[in-house]
Parts: C-alpha cells; structure tokens; sequence
C-alpha cells in the first residue's frame, strides 16, 4: 500500500521521469568493441579516402567506429596498431566502420612507420564525455601579450580553432576565460596531442597566403588586405547563384568582397596577364585557381573569373558553395564556409602575440588511473555513508530511500552532462562528491524533523521546517560556489558547474521526493 502511494506521488513521479531521461541522454552501453576515430589528418590517406574528421559536438558513441580492418576484428587500440604495423607500403587496405567501407593507399611517414592518418582511441561506452584528466591530452592556458578589444579576441579565437582545425586535431576547446582580477587568457584543452605539438601549432603567429600558379598573390593583414566585408550589404549568400538543388540535396553559393592594397592588386594583374580563359559550371574562369594557404597548408582553392585577367583590381570578390541535404542546411553550411574563409583572410597572423602560461600534458595512461581511483573513492565514500545512516537509525525503510535519492541525484547530474556536452574532469568529479555530501544533510535533516516531536508538529509543518533549512543551506552553497566559477582563469569551473547544478537537481527535484516517500513511511 505505501509502495502505491509512494510511486503514484507526484514528487517521486518526476523524479523518475527525469531519472529515466537521464539514462536515455547517458545511453549506457556496455560490451561496445572497436576504436573510434578521434581525429583524421588533413590530406592524409583515411582523408583522401573519404574518412570525415569527426564533428566535435557529436556524441561519443556517435563517433565513427572501426570494426574491421582487412577482415580482421578490432577489439581495441592494441589491436589497431598491431594491425597497421604489419601493413606494406603501396598495398590497399580496406576498413570497416559502423558507418561505411573505405579503401586506403597504405603510406609511410617521414620514419618508415604506416600512417593512416588517423588518431584513434578505446571506443566509449556511454555518451559521457571526459575531460583531460580523465582521458588525457594538453590544456594550454594562453594570455595575450597586450590587452586586446573583445573583437580581437573573438578573431584570435576563430583564426586558432581555424588553425587547429586545419591540422586535423579532434577534441579541441577554445575558449576564452577571466581571472578574479579581470585578467582575460584562452584556455585550450585537446586530446591526444604532446606538448610540443602544441607549442609548435600555438606559439607561432601563423601566416596566411594567397598564390596563383605558386607565387604569392597577397598575404594575411592589412598590408595587402585593407579590408574584408562581414555585413549584410557586401556578403552573405550570392543572390546570382542563390540556391539550387542537386542530384543529392542542395547547393547555395556564397560571396563577399575584400579591397586588396595597390601593390597586392598589380601582383594580381601581372600573375593573371597570361591565365587562358575556360567556359565552364555556367561561367567563365581563368585555368589557374585561387590557392589559399595557413601555415603552410592548403585550406581552399577558388575560382578566378575571367573578368579579373589583367586588371589591377582593388575591389574583387570572394565565393564559394556549401551543400547539404535540404535548402535550409545547404544555405547554412554555406554561410559556415563564408564565415570560416574571411577569418582565414582577416587574420592570416594573430592580432598579437600570444605567450603560455601554464600547460599540462596527462597522458592516456594517468588519466585512467585517475579514472579508476575516484571510482574507487566514490564507492568507498557510499558504502561509509549507507553504514553510518544506518548506524544512526537502524531502520531499512529510512535508509533505502536515502541511498535511491542520493543514486538519483547522480544519475541526473551525469545526464545533464551528457545531453549539454559537458566534460567530466577531476574537479567535476569533486563537484559530484559535494553534491553527495550535501544530499546527505539535507536529507538528514529531512528526516530528523520528520522523527523528532513526533506529537507537537503535524507532518506539513515538519516537512516546511526542514526544507527550509535545507533551501538556506543550497543557496549558501551557490554563492560560495560563484567566486570559484571565475577563480584559476576559469579552471575551477568544472568543480563549480557542477556542484551547483548537482545541488539543484538535488534541492528542487530529489530531496522533495525523498520528503514525499519519508512522510508516506514513517506517519
């Protein structure tokens, strides 16, 4: 009868509810084999073979997974690599995902070694995403050599995830964040790189060039480039081409104008001079293309129309296309190509100078021992909280609901962190035993103003007296977690995200039903 009342309460209803949508959004899944891409390097041959550099917002277990590799069965990492090494240079390999059969041209690198191009890792068992100390990888906490207004901060950030992009790294996170002393830095976190891959990657200002038939049209700046177009009026979707279906979906073009320098225009008209003319797509083009470069590397290549032969032209115009599968996609891809092309030409080089102040490398190794540990931990820490509570008051019917509560609150944290992407570090981690720690008082609380003057108060009251203790104490919590929201240039973070979310869960939704099933138990 109590297990009627209790399940059909409207508290515990919800808590359920959002329990059961939290295990969707984790979507445990045990016993998945294989290795999941992390990243693929540009123009490599899992690139040239059609292998797609993994979109970080994607799910862990979306992630594309290799199951076979010549007809042999990838379990692991290790059985990956043991697999690539016995590969022979020049032979075709044929690899097996979840998601499609691809043929690569095996090749060596510079030491003998095969290199596909593809940085893989242990495919994930759930949704869960972990941060470097959990999984490993560099965090580089960058501060600019001068201060710089919030627009160049937003194109230093776009021309590094640009450049980091350009280089094939997956699991990249830059952002910028705030000491408590207003001190602005950006801090990246990517998996699976060392040290002095980044320092290589990071600490040079980068360059951008544009060549035509491999000599130097213009380069990044505002030396050759004075100005580059970002507004509605001069860029956007071209309203000559607009969109147009084809035979898989839909393509729309794109176009904005840059002004080149005077001496960038007259290297353009004298590289131009002697270009044929070519009537093709519906247009008419020059036979050498626009060849974009970062670092180095080969980022885009762009028709030249005809009309630009010769002509020292200040003014030109930039286009390109974006596809997708319906018109709304196509025209968003598109303006994401636009977007990615004039942070390219804008920001060549960094507006300054960006110096490292501090970076840390955890190797795959150490993250999962750290892994393990606060595992551990966390299961010992539950196992010394069920004996003490029920030390305390000796009574299964208090003691189930409590451990069921606090297991709830949990699971709901973890949820939330999978459905909004967030990833779970060390500090989260600490912010989760917090969370417990504090469920554990309140509940306490709770259920020690249920038990005690068992005849002066009626149920309601009692109920209302400890949930106001428990609402004064939550918001006690929330403010001293805020300072540490900006403390440590925004490394504390984890640990107060989740502390403060985990509370709330805990505070609005958990602990009420664990009130509504104490009152239910124990009248």
């Amino acid at each position: 009868m109590n297990l009627k009342k209790i399940l059909t309460n409207w508290r515990v209803v919800i808590l359920i509810v959002l329990v059961l949508f939290a295990l969707i959004a984790i979507k445990p899944s045990p016993g998945i084999e294989g290795v999941s891409i992390r990243s693929v390097t540009a123009n490599s041959t899992a690139f040239n073979a059609g292998i797609e550099n993994p979109n970080p917002k994607l799910t862990p277990l979306a992630k594309e997974r290799i199951v076979f590799i010549d007809g042999e069965e990838i379990l692991d990492v290790g059985d990956y690599h043991s697999v690539v090494a016995g590969l022979i240079e020049g032979s075709t390999t044929r690899i097996e995902t979840d998601k499609g059969v691809y043929s690569l041209i095996v090749r060596e690198d510079v030491e003998g070694m095969v290199d596909l191009g593809l940085d893989v890792y242990n495919s994930p068992s759930s949704n869960l995403r972990k941060g470097l100390d959990l999984e490993g990888g560099t965090r580089v906490l960058l501060e600019p050599e001068e201060q710089v207004s919030d627009d160049d901060m937003d194109i230093i950030l776009a021309n590094l995830k640009e450049r980091l992009n350009v280089y094939g790294l997956g699991d990249v996170i830059v952002r910028t964040a705030t000491d408590l002393a207003g001190v602005d830095y950006i801090l990246i976190e990517m998996a699976g790189v060392t040290e002095e891959e980044v320092k290589e990657l990071i600490a040079k200002q980068g360059k951008f060039e544009a060549k035509i038939s491999d000599e130097t049209v213009f380069l990044g700046g505002k030396e050759d480039i004075t100005y580059v177009c970002r507004s509605a009026d001069c860029s956007g979707i071209d309203p000559q081409r607009g969109c147009s279906q084809t035979g898989s979906g839909w393509a729309c073009g794109f176009s904005f104008s840059i002004t080149l320098s005077p001496e960038a225009a007259e290297r353009q008209a004298s590289l131009t001079e002697n270009l044929a003319v070519l009537n093709e797509e519906g247009g008419s083009y020059l036979n050498e293309s626009l060849i974009l470069y970062l670092d180095d590397i080969e980022v885009d290549s762009l028709r030249i129309g005809s009309e630009l032969k010769g002509r020292a032209t200040t003014n030109i115009q930039i286009s390109g296309s974006g596809s997708g599968r319906t018109q709304e996609e196509a025209a968003l891809m598109s303006l994401q190509d636009m977007k990615r092309l004039q942070t390219i030409i804008i920001t060549g080089s960094l507006p300054v100078k960006l110096n490292i102040v501090k970076m840390d490398t955890i190797s795959a190794t150490l993250g999962k021992e750290f892994l393990d540990n606060a595992v551990l931990i966390g299961i010992l820490a539950a196992l010394s909280v069920v004996s003490v509570v029920l030390i305390r008051y000796r009574k299964v019917k208090v003691v189930l609901p409590m451990v069921l509560t606090l297991a709830s609150e949990v699971v709901l944290v973890l949820g939330f962190a999978a459905l909004v992407g967030w990833n779970l570090d060390l500090a989260s981690i600490a912010g989760i035993i917090i969370m417990v720690g504090t469920g554990v008082d309140h509940l306490i609380i709770i259920t020690d103003e249920t038990l005690k003057e068992k005849f002066v108060y009626d149920w309601k009251e009692k109920i209302k007296r400890a949930m106001f203790i428990v609402m004064a104490a939550y918001f006690t919590t929330c403010a001293g977690m805020i300072p540490l929201w900006f403390a440590g240039a925004g490394l504390l973070k984890g640990f107060a995200f989740t502390t403060i979310v985990g509370i709330s869960f805990g505070v609005l939704i958990a602990r009420p039903a664990y009130a509504a099933m104490i009152e239910i138990l124990l009248r």
